[in-house]
């Protein structure tokens, strides 16, 4: 038995009107959320057209051959970033020409594989070992308008083909959840004397994936609870049945990170030498989108964590590509520097409870974000719609003879410490409640 694919009803006509215009194929990306019962495709978008690409069109017979690999998951890239917590790129689709019809699954297979390679080189976490790894192969033939849908496995480079159900459904994401935090961002980076030309870029991803892993074992509070992870997460709130209309959850989560290391690990301090030191700081917004089919309280956690690493790990590429346009790949001068992280900014999409996200500089005009919005995921959008969610956060760049003396050092330790007793008070006192209530029941039945 073959996974099944629940489709936006509004896919199915993009996809019909994409078979009338483009000629002899063209391909893109199936957007949505997987789940362990079923899959849910929210968005098709198209790649990209290059003028190339075109040009050879023109010129010669229709082949598959000419299938830009990189282009395409150049664009699987780049739409990743624009995606909240929840939502990935599904997989693939293809729609062709009845000549192209017997190359095709091989082209979308190869597809396949070279797009997740691209994605899972990205990312800061791992996927768990109960998490589908099955992504869409979808083919359309342009003359018959008819529809084949096969998976294959992204873990098993050996995979072989397997059908699917592809269903559409009218307002698919009707009843989803939304959950939405603010992440409060101070993380020191050391740059180590030993590393060549001051590799900003690696050693901020070095850094990212330490403070990953605290976001992983951090507690999440979903209005105001901790909620065991397997048990549902709309638990005990009412279910509006038949409404059809975009009338999202929202839950509220607040983040506590861990003081120290979990349970009885011992850790042991490493003295390096130093050049200097990357300092991110500032308060990100993140969300990310559940299915209402009975979702787990794990699956919700899980989708925020991962938007939490993702926003700042992306944001960072993103000014990292940008100094690279404006000051080139070598830089000899290493200075203190400050530079503004990218914010973060969400739009609605029409007929959909779930927003889409992108990244804007200070200096970048709204004209700017639209044109991405129609390049990247043939989204018309409208200026007031985007919604700037956040304030600004920084990157300080700070080279060893402008570090702060030992006593500013001592000062700022202690203000962190201080910062981060503060979140985790309430832990401390509700865990303090619990041991005195305890005890005062002994003592009153012992008397």
């Amino acid at each position: 038995m073959g996974r099944t694919y629940l489709v936006e009803e509004s896919i199915g006509q993009y996809l019909t009107e994409l078979s009338t215009k483009v000629k002899p194929y063209v391909t893109g990306l199936l957007i949505g959320q997987c789940s362990p019962q079923r899959d849910y495709v929210i968005r098709a978008v198209r790649t990209p057209p290059k003028e190339q690409q075109q040009q050879e069109e023109s010129v010669g017979p229709p082949r598959l051959a000419s299938l830009d690999e990189e282009w395409i998951t150049t664009h699987a890239s780049q739409v990743s970033r624009m995606l909240p917590g929840g939502l990935l790129v599904l997989g693939v689709f293809m729609i062709a020409t009845p000549e192209l019809a017997k190359d095709g699954q091989n082209a979308l297979r190869k597809l396949i594989f070279s797009v997740e390679k691209s994605l899972s080189r990205r990312r800061l976490w791992k996927p768990t070992e109960e998490e589908v790894s099955d992504r869409a192969a979808l083919q359309i033939c342009s003359a018959t308008k008819k529809v084949v849908c096969r998976t294959y496995d992204v873990q098993d480079p050996k995979s072989s083909a397997k059908p699917a159900d592809w269903k559409y459904q009218s307002a698919l994401t009707a009843s989803w959840v939304a959950l939405g935090c603010t992440v409060n961002v101070n993380i020191h980076i050391p740059l180590l004397a030993t590393s060549p030309n001051h590799d900003l870029e690696k050693n901020t991803k070095n850094g990212l994936n330490r403070w990953s892993k605290q976001i992983e074992d951090s507690v999440f509070l979903i209005n105001g609870q901790v909620k065991d992870e397997d048990t549902e997460l709309l638990e005990g709130q009412k279910k509006f049945r038949g409404n059809t209309q975009p009338s999202t959850h929202f839950s509220d989560v607040k983040v506590l990170t861990q003081l120290g290391q979990a349970g009885s690990a011992r850790s042991t301090a490493t003295v390096q030498v130093c050049s200097g030191s990357i300092n991110l700081r500032g308060a990100v917004k993140c969300r990310a989108y559940i299915h209402g089919n009975k979702p787990k309280v794990k699956e919700a956690i899980q989708a925020l964590k991962r938007d939490i690493i993702n926003t700042l790990s992306d944001r960072c590429e993103i000014l990292f590509e940008d100094l690279i346009l404006n000051e080139g790949p070598q830089k000899k001068n290493f200075g203190r520097e400050y530079h503004v992280l990218p914010q973060r900014l969400f739009v609605p999409v029409a007929g959909s409870s779930v927003m889409l996200s992108d990244y804007k500089f200070g200096d970048e005009a709204a004209g700017e974000i639209q044109e991405r919005f129609v390049e990247m995921l043939d989204q018309p959008v409208q200026a007031e719609d985007m919604h700037i969610a956040e304030d600004i956060s920084t990157v300080d760049i700070c080279p060893v003879t402008d570090s702060p003396s030992d006593t500013q050092q001592v000062q700022l330790t202690k203000a962190t410490l201080l910062l981060k007793l503060q979140q985790n008070i309430g832990l401390v006192v509700a865990a303090a409640v619990a041991v005195l209530a305890s005890i005062f029941s002994f003592n009153y039945f012992s008397d």
